[in-house]
């Protein structure tokens, strides 16, 4: 059973302080910024040098395009990457963690790397985060962030048997409970789970995380945000905005909201679907619009921050930031445009 009865962590009153004065914004894509590094094998790999911080680890599969493994085998690239979006305004970094997991590990055959790989995402972050409070004063906190998986346990994958599952509940709910844990370790101030397109995974990673935060005593924020899929409006399980959040306020999160898949224009709408009905902060970070027939993102900064302006303009959002395709030339425009806003007042809705 979720208790809510633990105690906040240490940094949890902070940051709602912040959120309360401002809205806060999140960094950008890792991902796209990793690209412009063109790493080989070697580099994923150290040259097959794969250290965690209590031990080696060794695959035979190939290990390029794996960006969470950069934390235990280039380290330095992923802090420095964190600190330019720190620098360009954001006040919350995530983990470079997106996948790791053992289901999503499993694809690279580091499935026993998976709590060195979020023990150290965690700690990255926090370094990035510590340098740049060094040079401007101000505070940062690092989210754990929590991917999907590649797999989902509400839609059956084989269309010739609709009530076949790759993937259980409690497959999802342990190998969330080992991420979550290390992510807490590392010493990470919130937990994200993001680009939710099946709730009933992100039901699991819920349940995993208090579950984890039992373990410690403490409580921390958590952040919520789902993806929309296509132009129905739905998440790939089929839910609204609003009711996929009737699905998850139950966990009582920091913030609600949506992320990837769409631009900021295309997001709006669902976004303010979302907003007229939660009774907790919103969080939005989209793409820097829709990727061009090379997979690329054309959106400039200047046109992705004065569409999130609109967000703040009309009190949709209390925290900003950037999905695919946002650099931090992105996280920098958007903390300029929203800076004139005050965060979304809560409205204290009916219990149902």
């Amino acid at each position: 059973m979720i208790s809510l009865s633990l105690p906040r962590s240490p940094s949890y009153d902070a940051i709602a302080k912040a959120a309360e004065e401002r809205i806060l914004i999140l960094d950008g894509a890792m991902g796209t910024m990793i690209q412009t590094l063109n790493m080989t094998e070697e580099d994923f790999t150290a040259s097959g040098h794969i250290h965690g911080p209590s031990c080696r680890h060794h695959s035979d599969h190939p290990q390029k395009g794996n960006n969470d493994l950069l934390v235990l085998t280039q380290p330095q690239a992923v802090e420095d990457i964190q600190l330019q979006f720190a620098l360009a305004g954001a006040d919350i970094l995530e983990t470079n963690t997106f996948s790791s997991t053992t289901i999503a590990q499993a694809d690279y055959g580091l499935e026993n790397a998976v709590h060195d790989l979020n023990v150290a995402g965690a700690q990255v972050a926090r370094r990035a985060a510590d340098r740049a409070t060094a040079q401007d004063g101000k505070p940062r906190w690092v989210a754990g962030a929590v991917g999907p998986t590649n797999r989902t346990a509400s839609i059956s994958p084989d269309v010739n048997d609709p009530g076949y599952r790759a993937v259980t509940f409690d497959d999802l709910r342990s190998a969330y409970g080992q991420q979550i844990d290390g992510l807490i370790a590392g010493g990470s101030d919130l937990i994200l789970i993001e680009t939710i397109f099946d709730t009933l995974n992100a039901k699991a990673a819920i349940f995993a995380a208090f579950e984890s935060f039992a373990k410690v005593g403490r409580q921390l924020p958590i952040m919520i945000s789902g993806t929309i899929t296509d132009a129905s409006g739905r998440t790939l399980s089929g839910q609204t905005p609003t009711a996929f959040w009737h699905s998850v306020r139950h966990a009582r999160p920091f913030t609600v909201g949506l992320n990837c898949a769409l631009g900021a224009d295309a997001m709006r709408p669902h976004l303010a679907e979302l907003a007229g009905v939660a009774d907790t902060r919103i969080c939005a970070y989209p793409n820097a619009g829709l990727p061009n027939a090379f997979g690329q993102y054309d959106e400039t900064p200047e046109q992705t921050a004065k569409l999130v302006e609109v967000f703040a303009r009309e009190g949709l959002i209390n925290v900003a930031g950037g999905c695919c395709g946002t650099t931090p030339d992105h996280i920098r425009a958007i903390a300029e445009h929203v800076a004139p806003y005050a965060p979304r007042q809560i409205k204290e809705t009916a219990d149902v």
